[in-house]
């Protein structure tokens, strides 16, 4: 696995063998920034990147200048990872473990872009319990961004501020969107 764009360009991680991740495909996530890039303005934003896994998403939207971003992930051993890379990288990440449902009915903070990979497995409930938590608390930034990595299999398209989505291979990504009044 390595990072696409920005500072870092090229790295590679070296993800230990015993993290229970199924990481985003470099394809898919080149596929991903290059979207992006025509929707924010990276140094402008703060990120939370939800089952974070290995980080990769993370450390992409670091690489691309972001100042701020939250990496959360249920695991220990994801999340240690996580924390030591962005000191090895000097990156503004801050990484925590928490349980995905559990942290969003917690937490009171805001961001711009909230990008959600649960494991593919997770259950359509917990699919449908997500962006209605994050609307109904208010966690995105006026005309934020909710990505909402899924499979083929999941059907989220007829949740309240679904905007369309882009697949890449068995990689999907839905987009949400807090469009300001």
């Amino acid at each position: 696995m390595r990072i696409i764009s920005g500072t870092h360009k090229g790295r590679k991680l070296q993800i230990p063998k015993n993290l229970p991740v199924r990481p985003t495909t470099d394809f898919a996530k080149e596929a991903l920034f290059n979207l992006l890039n025509n929707q924010v303005y990276f140094d402008e934003i703060r990120v939370l990147d939800l089952c974070t896994g290995t980080g990769s998403i993370a450390f992409e939207f670091a690489s691309r200048g972001v100042l701020h971003i939250d990496a959360v992930d249920a695991d220990r051993k994801c999340v240690a990872f996580v924390k030591s890379t962005a000191t090895a990288f000097d990156f503004p990440i801050v990484a925590q473990q928490a349980d995905l449902i559990v942290f969003l009915e917690k937490t009171s903070q805001k961001w711009d872009v909230i990008f959600v990979d649960p494991p593919y497995d997770i259950g359509d409930e917990v699919y449908q319990k997500i962006p209605k938590i994050v609307f109904e608390r208010k966690l995105l930034m006026p005309d934020g961004l909710l990505i909402l990595e899924h499979s083929k299999r999941t059907d989220v398209k007829t949740l309240p501020h679904y905007v369309n989505s882009r697949s890449y291979s068995n990689n999907v990504f839905s987009f949400f969107e807090n469009a300001s009044a």
